[in-house]
């Protein structure tokens, strides 16, 4: 009996072992899960005060500018016309200037048009008893209403990707003439990764915009879209959003309250295709809009992408616009026929237009004076009513002495009107130092016109410390989301030049991972690599602008993210 209880004895205490061990595991292994979680956020806010302490930082005494409260003019911020190049040149005293969107009048692939106006200016077309040509000017559809709208350079004529374009001049006050209703077949519609297409289908029984917008409000779906101000398909994709929510009335309550509740669970929105395809890339998106032509000519999507049409057609209409001669009129008809030989036909389905044909628009008569008001709710509602924390970083090395650092100044200055009042801004420049020019504010009047006061300050010299002024902007926003956590942080920076003193990019790239801040970049006058590779980081743009265009740039960059 007493080996049996002693043996009793062993295999409880085992027992008890075996379970302290079993609990002690599972508690330890939870909790250092937590721990980890913490230390790494811990570490991020180790290193970058780490880092910020080996700047020289000063906080300069705030300065008040006159402030501008005239609404933005266009027509001031863009540059000239000649930025834009002339694909096709004329050949004839008598000609006509067409305005045509970049994917049927840039190179290779994309200059299908190109092609057909070199043919139609070596056809001997005559009228009036003279040989007449055409002039083809590339320029994205959004860039072109901005130019025609505004007054700033109106071409004869205009081949935007889509009709909305053409109804937006309209609603301008512009007269435009539908010459032909379309010059080549396209579709805008948004790409899926097949297994989400198969997963939301499985779901939902179909995929189109009225299940996407649903899937998207659920958080069921990560998709991005283009600007809407800017991109053919961007705002053909905001109006099939808001007409899925209500078709009767687009920008009634009801419309709005889905668009609000859509829009919170958008991930991205990109200010161009370019910086929407490397996201999308990267794995971050499940899905993201494009046009059917750029979608069978890329490489990188057979197999692996479900194509799914929506929204107006993107048939390339041409318009004649303003008062025009006879002549010009008959040039531009001659013209839109010419097109429509088969040959140039089957050119363009070559190049990967003239696909779908069998689709039509889902949306019905559209009033198109709802159009300047959709994209005025957009700019309203895009961050899901979240406010943004910015931080401006300004490089005012001796490289930029001059005409640099007066554009710099300009686009700021200009810039100032897109910011809007329910956010917050701050202002850092640097050259071989760093100073914190304007702590981060509620963008209302004072802070606009210390914003101002800081930006006519600048004076250039010194070093380039890129990557410093990240740093301190970047602890200026760890400090404002400590007391905000609501806020969607960013950072701009403006430069000219490579970083030749303190910090490197290596030095603070894991920081720029960890807090997951997007930051922007500006390029003036240079291939900025060490910028871009920065801003892809996190998924942000970065734009190599000259002085001529850089005005113009920002503004666009401001108007999509702030």
């Amino acid at each position: 009996m007493k080996r049996k209880g002693n043996a009793f004895v062993v295999l409880l205490s085992i027992a008890v072992v075996v379970f302290v061990l079993v609990y002690a595991g599972i508690y330890f292994t939870s909790n250092l899960g937590q721990s980890a979680s913490e230390v790494s956020a811990n570490d991020a806010a180790k290193k970058l005060d780490k880092v910020y302490k080996n700047i020289k930082v000063t906080v300069e005494d705030p300065i008040k500018g006159q402030i501008n409260l005239d609404p933005v003019v266009v027509a001031d911020s863009l540059p000239d016309i000649s930025k834009f190049q002339v694909s096709v040149e004329n050949t004839t005293p008598s000609y006509v200037e067409i305005f045509s969107s970049t994917e049927k009048s840039g190179t290779g692939i994309d200059g299908w048009l190109n092609e057909v106006a070199n043919d139609f200016n070596k056809a001997n077309i005559k009228v009036g008893g003279k040989p007449v040509s055409v002039m083809i000017r590339n320029i994205a559809s959004g860039t072109a209403t901005d130019y025609i709208t505004s007054g700033k350079y109106v071409p004869d004529a205009f081949t935007p990707s889509n009709e909305l374009w053409g109804e937006m001049v309209k609603v301008h006050g512009v007269k435009a003439e539908l010459v032909s209703q379309r010059l080549t077949g396209n579709v805008a519609g948004v790409v899926t990764r097949k297994a989400k297409y198969d997963e939301l289908v499985e779901k939902y029984g179909s995929l189109n915009v009225k299940t996407l917008t649903d899937a998207i409000s659920n958080n069921e779906l990560a998709m991005g879209y283009t600007d809407p101000f800017a991109s053919s398909t961007g705002l053909n994709f905001l109006v099939t959003a808001l007409n899925s929510f209500d078709s009767g009335d687009l920008l009634g309550a009801k419309a709005v309250e889905g668009f609000e509740k859509f829009q919170a669970n958008v991930p991205f929105i990109a200010s161009t295709t370019i910086q929407m395809r490397d996201a999308a890339k990267s794995g971050m998106l499940d899905a993201f809009v494009l046009e059917y032509q750029t979608y069978v000519n890329a490489a990188d999507m057979k197999g692996g992408f479900v194509f799914t049409p929506f929204g107006v057609r993107h048939d390339s209409p041409l318009y004649a616009l303003g008062n025009l001669s006879s002549e010009k009129q008959e040039i531009i008809k001659k013209f839109g026929e010419f097109v429509t030989q088969d040959k140039y036909q089957k050119l363009a389905t070559d190049r990967g237009f003239n696909g779908l044909d069998d689709y039509q628009s889902e949306l019905g008569q559209m009033d198109s004076n709802i159009l300047p008001s959709a994209q005025k709710l957009w700019k309203e509602k895009k961050d899901g009513n979240k406010p943004v924390a910015a931080v401006f970083v300004a490089d005012v090395s001796g490289s930029m002495e001059g005409e640099p650092l007066h554009r710099l100044k300009e686009s700021l200055l200009n810039g100032q009107k897109y910011l809007g009042r329910e956010n917050s801004i701050g202002f850092v420049s640097y050259s071989s130092d760093v100073a914190i020019n304007l702590p981060i504010g509620k963008y209302d009047a004072n802070q606009q016109s210390m914003f101002v006061g800081a930006i006519n300050s600048l004076e250039a010299s010194g070093n380039t410390a890129t990557f410093d002024g990240i740093a301190v902007a970047m602890k200026m926003l760890e400090e404002e989301m400590a007391v905000n956590p609501d806020i969607k942080p960013l950072i701009f920076v403006l430069s000219d030049g490579e970083t030749n003193v303190g910090h490197s990019l290596e030095d603070i790239r894991s920081l720029i991972q960890a807090y997951k801040i997007p930051i922007y970049t500006i390029g003036y006058n240079a291939n900025i690599q060490a910028l871009q590779n920065i801003s892809s980081i996190n998924e942000a743009a970065s734009i190599n602008a000259d002085t001529d265009d850089v005005v113009y740039k920002i503004g666009q960059l401001l108007n999509v993210q702030m």
